[in-house]
């Protein structure tokens, strides 16, 4: 390791398993250029969550990974402690992740001298005290960084409009590793077998946590509107969430017996989506879907709203079809539309392909945010090897 590395520390707070940002970050670290960047991946993981998985995974990428376990969820020993592992790893940026760590990453550089950046992935919760009391703060918190990443022009936005300055707010969208997901037509068939599906049936899938802002609601309202003209249809939708049960209910109203399964976690992502004949996402909100990334990597046909970031990763008609947000029958239309052209399907298939390639491939996403590094690494401290010297001194 020479004098001139950028020492990074990614930092998140999740719980269970986590969700689209936690491959971004996990794979962003393993995939970084180690010549110029150290990477340190650290978790701030609740002593109650039972369900966490991140330590495996990271493990399984050979990062450098580190856990502060918290009593509770505002756990004032969690400050001193990141202080410590800051000036033990040598850190020159602290990359946060979301509402919690964007305040620790503000407090800890303050101590510290360290560069805070985050990235904003999105503010999805549901709850009362997420969308008036936590988010709000993060909004205005944000002002106070001197860059900021938004995983869509969106989310630029609405940093925007709270008043975070325009130059400090840089959009990246999320990218996806088109080498390690592509499609395995010979496994096609028995990936249907183990979704218990026939080759004459129509496979509908979904991806996503089901909470209410994923509208999975929706989703079986529009196949259940196709059934008629599909007999053979089956939406299968993959996830786990507080809406679960709601979702089942409403499906054994809508579509009773096999016509629609509630898959529970799968991690098996590139496994389901060979035995889809289509994808659909029909989210109220999002910021960069990795769930639709997969699917144009793996060369399903996508039919998503337009959520988020969603339009700016796919075209629509070119790269798969767009309906507005909330609306049934445009989303029921749209999987008509792709099941009756499959020739047209096809076209944009491909194209969709070819863009996860190239403009949406993660080593693009990765090189975008390494500049980012680099130019708060040249505006916003002293020159590296000096700082190394002090702190060897």
């Amino acid at each position: 390791m020479t004098n001139d590395v950028i020492r990074i520390l990614e930092l998140r707070s999740v719980t269970g398993s986590g969700g689209g940002p936690e491959k971004t970050i996990l794979h962003g670290a393993a995939r970084g250029d180690s010549r110029k960047f150290a990477v340190t991946v650290c978790y701030i993981r609740d002593r109650r969550d039972g369900a966490f998985d991140i330590a495996g995974r990271a493990r399984d990428l050979g990062l450098d990974y580190v856990e502060i376990v918290e009593r509770r969820s505002l756990d004032p020993a969690v400050v001193p402690a990141l202080r410590r592992l800051v000036r033990e790893r040598g850190i020159d940026i602290i990359h946060s992740h979301d509402y919690k760590t964007d305040l620790l990453a503000v407090l800890v550089a303050r101590a510290t001298g360290t560069i805070p950046l985050a990235t904003v992935h999105g503010w999805t919760g549901h709850s009362w005290r997420e969308r008036c009391v936590y988010y709000a703060l993060d909004k205005r918190l944000l002002r106070a960084f001197p860059m900021s990443i938004a995983v869509s022009s969106q989310i630029r936005e609405e940093l925007i409009r709270c008043n975070v300055a325009p130059a400090r707010v840089r959009v990246v969208l999320n990218g996806i590793d088109s080498v390690a997901f592509r499609r395995d037509r010979s496994a096609d068939m028995e990936a249907r077998r183990a979704l218990g599906v026939t080759p004459d049936q129509i496979v509908v899938g979904a991806i996503g946590r089901l909470e209410p802002q994923k509208r999975f609601d929706l989703m079986i309202r529009a196949c259940a509107a196709l059934r008629d003209r599909w007999p053979g249809l089956r939406l299968l939708i993959a996830g786990d969430g507080s809406q679960r049960a709601a979702l089942e209910s409403l499906a054994a109203t809508l579509m009773p017996g096999e016509a629609c399964r509630l898959l529970g976690h799968r991690p098996d992502v590139a496994a389901l989506h060979h035995g889809f004949n289509l994808f659909a996402q029909s989210s109220d909100y999002e910021g960069t879907p990795n769930s639709v990334l997969e699917a144009m990597a793996l060369e399903n046909a996508v039919v998503a709203t337009s959520a988020g970031g969603t339009s700016e990763i796919i075209e629509d008609g070119v790269h798969g079809l767009i309906v507005p947000c909330g609306d049934v029958a445009g989303l029921a239309h749209a999987i008509d539309r792709s099941l009756r052209h499959p020739k047209a399907t096809a076209g944009r298939v491909a194209h969709a392909r070819l863009r996860v390639e190239t403009t949406l491939s993660f080593d693009a996403r990765v090189d975008a945010v390494e500049r980012i590094y680099a130019e708060l690494a040249i505006r916003f401290r002293r020159p590296i090897a000096a700082q190394l010297t002090e702190r060897s001194a």
